[in-house]
């Protein structure tokens, strides 16, 4: 959807005419889920979460063609959010936001894993969203929101420059910015701290473990959009305790 968006605007902006295909409406809901290999429409029976892929044995009911395991992955992940989001929260403002965040993230995270892109279309939405929701102080304050969004950008900000300046390389994108000011905006700049530092031990040791036992071309870059995404949705259940653990940990006696 976003790429074909993409196209468009780009052969509006050069004055060329877009394709045929692009012109057709596609969206969330229209056209229908298809098979990638043979284009077969997907039933409502064969879209069925999980149980679907487990009843055709992980394969197209038309051609036969193998479904990739990632769908009834981010389907469970999606499952398993909102149940711990529930039991975390109850019922109540508190969950639907917490529920519109963690699929949003999930989102995020695959697609930047994919494409190494965290699209403005939903970061930039979602950090309004999180400010919007703090005004009635769901999570924090409104002020917590504000400077959050605010430490957040400014935050990764500053590091891309800083590595940039002393290696004259690229060490993040801008993306990332603004996934962690839309985390500070919904969780408040208290917990930027921790996502910071979970985010990095996360990305650095992950990036290491592929050096190592892959052989991951080290000038080939690893999305840092997941790590941000899973250090944000710990803080969002566990932020204020980890907080209190680390000021704990970190006092004189």
């Amino acid at each position: 959807m976003l790429e074909r968006e993409w196209k468009s605007e780009c052969a509006l902006l050069l004055g060329t005419e877009t394709d045929d295909a692009s012109r057709k409406t596609f969206n969330l809901m229209t056209p229908r889920s298809r098979c990638p290999h043979c284009d077969h429409a997907i039933s409502a029976l064969e879209n069925i979460p999980i149980l679907s892929y487990l009843f055709l044995r992980g394969r197209c009911r038309h051609c036969n063609a193998s479904i990739s395991i990632r769908y009834p992955l981010i389907e469970l992940l999606s499952g398993t959010a909102a149940l711990i989001i529930a039991v975390r929260f109850g019922f109540g403002t508190a969950a639907a936001c917490g529920l519109a965040l963690s699929w949003c993230l999930i989102s995020l995270a695959a697609i930047d894993i994919d494409t190494q892109l965290l699209p403005d279309a939903i970061t930039l939405p979602l950090l309004w969203l999180g400010i919007f929701a703090n005004y009635f102080n769901v999570f924090v304050s409104l002020e917590d929101a504000v400077l959050g969004a605010i430490f957040g950008y400014l935050t990764l900000w500053a590091v891309f420059w800083i590595f940039k300046i002393a290696t004259g390389k690229d060490g993040m994108g801008y993306g990332d910015f603004k996934l962690l000011a839309l985390l500070g905006a919904w969780l408040g700049w208290q917990v930027l701290p921790i996502i910071i530092v979970l985010s990095s031990v996360a990305g650095a040791c992950f990036g290491i473990g592929l050096i190592v036992f892959s052989s991951h071309d080290k000038s080939k870059p690893i999305p840092f959009g997941p790590y941000l995404a899973v250090a944000g949705w710990i803080a969002l259940l566990w932020g204020d305790e980890l907080t209190r653990q680390y000021l704990y940990s970190s006092s004189p006696l």
